[in-house]
């Protein structure tokens, strides 16, 4: 019972500091986007370079992780990355200056990375450690929570508070979300070695595996983030959804919450490669959904099937780099976000300068689909290149969850 116990508080960290990086810090600056363009002055291209800026800093987040392979580093980047995400998120409402809103997009896209890539690698190596099943499902709960959360938050908070003082609210959530996201989580085993005392050993995919499974994620990070920064944008200014913005945003949280459990259900059943692809396909159909029936129940279908599946695409990607490298888990997790960061940074700006061109966000949203189906493609090219990898090396290159 202790040893179960200890598991649900080490994921129950992993949770809190999703929610405190990523919810917080992160995605309660798409439902506030609208009332800081009303109240704050914010322009439409200047929103987008705020949201390009934040995944450049969670790209060079990425970068710092990819390069590290000390446990004990990562676990105290990890705890300054906690404590990043509150202060760039009180100073959102301390000014209206773009450009010191630029400077705290781009820490809190550290902190972003803090927690999503050295935390995750913390806990998966966990896990692995102690001789759990290698999955993160429960773990990437805390980002639908998170969006959820913000989402339902505004919601209610904008009755009272105007964007400012909204800022400061999520600023004391944080530090209350602070608390266990540091206490739960303990600190790093070095030992190289299981709790049973079995030898940790990588099992890297071969280089033109991880090409292509880099491209096919960077088409992933554009289809994830033209919605997931936009979205409440979208919603408001579609035909007879005026208003409806933050609905579709709590249906994303909602369809995101149980996402990635539901995903390490299907892989164990279909694999991961073919998760993926299942992921991509109902994701296309997601982004498209609002712009091409139109209306309220396509909208907030179109979300849940948004939320549903850009998380689980990311919690099996990071999970299948853990699997590959169990030692430093980090590392891979690092180099996969690279690509996906990169995507994030071009898109939303791209997506603005379109949004500012055209007059609407219909084009940002087929570019994100377009893509995708390229990404689709690379995924279904990668099952061959895994296919020729087994026959080469003799065993399956695909990694196999633990049970």
């Amino acid at each position: 019972m202790s040893e179960q116990r200890e598991r649900i508080k080490v994921l129950g960290a992993g949770i809190f500091s999703l929610i405190l990086v990523l919810g917080v810090a992160r995605f309660s600056y798409t439902p506030l986007l609208p009332l800081m363009q009303a109240q704050a002055g914010l322009g439409v291209a200047e929103a987008g370079w705020l949201a390009a800026i934040n995944y450049a800093g969670y790209l060079s987040g990425a970068l710092i992780a990819s390069l590290i392979s000390d446990l004990a580093l990562k676990d105290r980047l990890y705890r300054i990355g906690m404590v990043v995400a509150i202060l760039s998120t009180v100073v959102m409402g301390l000014t209206t200056d773009v450009t010191v809103w630029a400077l705290s997009r781009f820490v809190a896209g550290l902190s972003s990375a803090a927690g999503m890539l050295l935390g995750t690698g913390l806990i998966l190596n966990w896990l692995i450690r102690h001789h759990h099943r290698s999955e993160l499902g429960i773990h990437f709960a805390g980002i639908g929570i998170g969006i959820a959360g913000c989402a339902a938050a505004v919601a209610v908070m904008s009755h009272w508070l105007d964007w400012r003082q909204q800022w400061f609210a999520f600023t004391a959530i944080g530090c209350l979300l602070l608390v266990p996201a540091l206490r739960w989580l303990p600190p790093p085993d070095t030992s190289g070695v299981t709790k049973s005392g079995q030898k940790l050993e990588d099992n890297p995919p071969s280089p033109l595996f991880m090409r292509l499974f880099m491209a096919a994620y960077f088409c992933a990070g554009v289809g994830y983030v033209v919605s997931a920064t936009f979205i409440v944008a979208i919603i408001e200014r579609l035909p007879g959804l005026a208003g409806q913005g933050n609905l579709v945003f709590l249906a994303i949280g909602i369809g995101a919450a149980p996402a990635c459990i539901n995903w390490d259900f299907i892989a164990r059943r279909i694999g991961d490669l073919n998760a993926l692809i299942a992921a991509a396909v109902l994701q296309i159909v997601g982004i498209l959904l609002p712009v091409v029936v139109g209306g309220l129940v396509a909208a907030i279908f179109g979300a849940l099937l948004f939320g549903g599946t850009f998380i689980g695409m990311v919690s099996l990607v990071l999970t299948m780099a853990g699997r590959y490298y169990p030692t430093r888990p980090a590392k891979m997790m690092g180099k996969m976000t690279l690509s996906y960061g990169t995507a994030q940074i071009l898109a939303p700006a791209l997506t603005g300068w379109l949004a500012t061109r055209f007059g609407s966000y219909d084009a940002g949203l087929y570019l994100a689909a377009a893509v995708m189906v390229v990404g689709t493609l690379l995924l279904l090219v990668l099952k061959g290149v895994e296919k020729r990898d087994a026959v080469a090396g003799g065993a399956p290159l695909q990694p196999c969850p633990q049970r």
